[in-house]
């Protein structure tokens, strides 16, 4: 008989499918023994009133990206801005195991991971915590049947809201239109955030200065169009 805890993380765990893919290379495997542990968050403590404590060199502020696959994105945004303090949340294994190796590789010191359900990161994180969440390209899941795991939901608006400062932003990224539109009715009914767009090219266009991810190459090779919103919290 399944427990309200089972049903309670077959919940979570279905925002986001599996969790590991191919059996990691021994160097990845030893980074997620040795590196993940150095920078993952404690979420059993309760998290400090400045976040910006939690790295280990002075930040003037933090930001958090959910869902980072490999890392290329979310190590390049902390490589450009070493007085931003980076939350990167990630759960599944092999991106971990990639995200750790540029780390690694680009010594970074101003991150700190989670890996895991970014509901239990949103709901530990204090009020205010960020001046930016990024969530690019999440599982579209395009059956109507499968639609209550899309991770954007009314409920998970309202955890943004709180957990990004006023005046800080919310970016949105899909190259599916059905999500495009589906996410943007969601978080626009929500009085907390406005849409800054003027004009289609303000959405039609990545961000200045944005890298892209791997999906994005991707979803450009086969024809699929990008979308990008940008949301300020009010």
């Amino acid at each position: 008989m399944s427990t309200t805890r089972d049903r309670r993380e077959h919940r979570r765990s279905a925002f986001y499918g599996r969790r590991k893919g191919h059996k990691l290379r021994p160097r990845q495997a030893e980074l997620i023994s040795n590196l993940l542990p150095k920078l993952a968050l404690d979420l059993s403590r309760p998290p400090p009133a400045d976040v910006r404590t939690l790295f280990s060199v002075p930040v003037e502020c933090a930001a958090l990206e959910i869902g980072f696959g490999g890392g290329e994105h979310f190590v390049l945004e902390a490589q450009a801005n070493p007085g931003i303090g980076y939350f990167g949340c990630e759960p599944f294994v092999n991106g971990m195991a990639k995200a750790l190796a540029l780390i690694e590789a680009t010594k970074l010191r101003n991150v700190r991971l989670h890996h895991g359900d970014a509901l239990d990161l949103l709901e530990w994180l204090p009020g205010g915590a960020v001046v930016r969440i990024d969530l690019f390209y999440p599982d579209p899941w395009p059956k109507r049947r499968h639609w209550k795991r899309r991770f954007v939901s009314d409920e998970m608006v309202a955890r943004f809201a709180r957990v990004i400062a006023k005046g800080g932003t919310l970016r949105f990224a899909t190259d599916i239109p059905d999500y495009a539109e589906w996410s943007l009715l969601r978080i626009l009914r929500s009085s907390a955030f406005e849409w800054i767009a003027e004009r289609a090219e303000d959405w039609r266009r990545p961000w200045p200065g944005f890298s892209g991810t791997r999906y994005e190459t991707k979803a450009a090779r086969e024809g699929r169009t990008p979308c990008y919103l940008t949301f300020r919290r009010i």
